[in-house]
């Protein structure tokens, strides 16, 4: 069943976390191999920066004053910089106007809301595009709004991201319509937008006056090619970043999930308005966590390396899992997204998993919702996290081979 709408439905607890319905899913049943693996939590575990505590170390001295909710001109111009380096963007991002710092870029994604439903007016209930499966915290915006949170399939059929040829068609929704949540690469998929896809979420943005959020907070995390980025696109296009927002961390780049360090960049208007509500209601980023972040964002040695680890995991669930399982090697991000209808689906392959291998997953259906169909796209599935070094990862992968094979 569909969730209850509106913010009573955060405070009475309607909507609750993957991870807080996996636990209880499992409750009291023992596990049957005592050396447990938890590959729940995208919690990245790569080596961090070597140089991190001697940043914060050199500006430790901010501890004692407020930050700027705007973020610091250095890291500003860090990530201003970062961008135009990562992308190729022939036109300098504004670092004024066009970067604004986050603790995290799920607080980011969250506070985006506020400003995007009261920049457009709507007959009718304000609607918000997720895709499905998506990300809780999108769902948590939309609720908090009292918006309509709308269920965007992303499935095998649509190449795991929206089908936006058929979201163009429903033209009564896209007028109600205050913002579209896309994940590129996309969480749990794995799925990439190329250049075409991105072309045409912005279109429809700029047609129909939605904001377009990109979430890329997976982007430094590939198999082959660099994923193509929001603003990458937008920068080619008359309007520039005129309703685009992108969101990107250090958390998956740098393997920093507890810095709390972020950004969100594109359309500056949208920004000034966003800062001006960060600073009522927002917490800054300390100021040490701001120093050591713009170097973080200049440096590129470590993100290299790290990405190469993913690879050798990528490798072995390969070598481990072959072709069984609708297994495909994800073109970015470090989830597996694995089809587990032989064993009843994700939620009862959850159970046996834990049962007899010690394997914690999560049920697929857990991230998604029913959506117009009546069906959960996630049903059939369970995420897997690559985050442990790859001698665990083989092991847990071969533990549910030998189950789920």
């Amino acid at each position: 069943m569909p969730p209850a709408s509106g913010p009573e439905a955060l405070a009475h607890g309607t909507i609750l976390s993957p991870f807080t319905r996996t636990r209880q899913l499992l409750d009291g049943i023992p596990a049957s191999n005592p050396a447990v693996i938890d590959v729940t939590i995208g919690e990245p575990r790569e080596t961090m920066p070597p140089f991190l505590m001697d940043k914060i170390a050199e500006a430790q001295s901010l501890y004692a004053k407020y930050p700027p909710i705007r973020g610091t001109d250095e890291l500003r111009k860090s990530i201003a910089a970062w961008i135009g380096r990562r992308y190729g963007l022939k036109t300098e991002v504004d670092w004024r106007r066009e970067v604004h710092p986050l603790n995290g870029s799920r607080e980011g994604l969250f506070f985006a809301i506020l400003p995007a439903i009261g920049r457009k007016r709507v007959e009718g209930r304000p609607a918000v595009l997720l895709p499905n499966p998506y990300y809780s915290v999108y769902i948590g915006a939309a609720l908090a709004v009292n918006a309509e949170p709308v269920y965007l399939d992303a499935t095998d059929e649509t190449g795991h991201l929206p089908d936006l040829d058929a979201l163009s068609r429903d033209t009564e929704l896209l007028s109600r319509t205050v913002a579209l949540y896309l994940c590129t690469p996309a969480n749990p998929q794995g799925a990439v937008a190329d250049a075409a896809y991105i072309a045409k979420a912005i279109a429809l943005a700029r047609e129909h006056d939605f904001m377009l959020f990109c979430d890329e907070c997976y982007s430094e995390i590939y198999s082959m090619e660099p994923p193509t980025g929001g603003l990458e696109v937008a920068a080619q296009t008359p309007g520039r970043f005129k309703n685009v927002i992108v969101f990107n961390s250090l958390s998956k780049r740098s393997n920093l999930p507890g810095l709390r360090s972020g950004f969100c960049a594109g359309d500056g208007d949208f920004l000034e308005t966003l800062a001006e509500i960060r600073n009522l209601t927002a917490p800054q980023m300390p100021g040490p966590t701001q120093h050591a972040s713009a170097a973080i964002w200049a440096e590129e040695q470590h993100v290299a390396v790290n990405r190469q680890a993913y690879k050798l995991k990528y490798d072995i669930c390969d070598e481990v899992i072959g072709d069984r399982m609708g297994y495909r090697r994800p073109a970015g991000g470090f989830f597996l997204w694995l089809d587990m209808s032989h064993l009843g689906g994700g939620v009862d392959a959850t159970v046996t998993l834990w049962k007899r291998c010690g394997v914690k997953v999560i049920p697929g259906a857990y991230l998604a919702q029913a959506g117009k169909s009546g069906v959960n796209p996630g049903e059939k599935y369970v995420r897997i996290a690559l985050v442990h070094d790859a001698a665990t990862i083989r092991e847990a992968l071969k533990r549910i081979v030998s189950v789920a094979a």
